[in-house]
């Protein structure tokens, strides 16, 4: 085959002999203790007592333990008002009952977490939710009662 005849950016078999050449050996490797980081001759050198680790050169890294932050349970819980929020479901005003179950449940999720203004904000929301609910119910309670009294005395 001769190499003229072949195309632009073809393999070239004089490419090849120079990959075949001998290259220089990778660096000696350097035996670094495990848990050790490597030294730097720009960083200084710790003072005190335990400046130096257990080999000469390797210097000691102080780790700090972990702290684990929990919520605790709030002391003075707010009101969550989830029986009032399941008599007004049940009994007066389903839609405006169910939202207050959720605000309750939310309340009662946010005491136990430790979630002050959560808890606040959302067991307002459900008495409010409580209290426009049951009013509803008595108003169509009462409308009831004298739209059957007026068909009756009509009759």
């Amino acid at each position: 085959m001769d190499p003229r005849n072949q195309p632009q950016g073809a393999w070239n078999s004089s490419e090849k002999s120079g990959m075949l050449q001998p290259t220089p050996p990778p660096p000696a490797y350097q035996d670094i203790p495990a848990g050790y980081p490597p030294s730097f001759p720009s960083q200084p050198v710790p003072q005190g007592p335990y400046a130096q680790g257990p080999y000469p050169g390797q210097s000691v890294v102080a780790v700090q333990p972990t702290v684990f932050v929990t919520a605790a349970p709030l002391a003075n819980p707010e009101p969550d008002y989830m029986c009032y929020s399941i008599f007004t479901m049940l009994c007066c005003c389903f839609p405006l009952g169910i939202a207050a179950l959720v605000f309750s449940s939310s309340t009662r999720n946010a005491n136990y977490s430790g979630q002050q203004a959560l808890a606040e904000k959302n067991s307002k929301t459900a008495r409010t939710l409580n209290h426009v609910g049951v009013a509803i119910g008595l108003v169509l309670t009462v409308l009831l009662i004298v739209l059957q009294v007026v068909v009756i005395t009509n009759r």
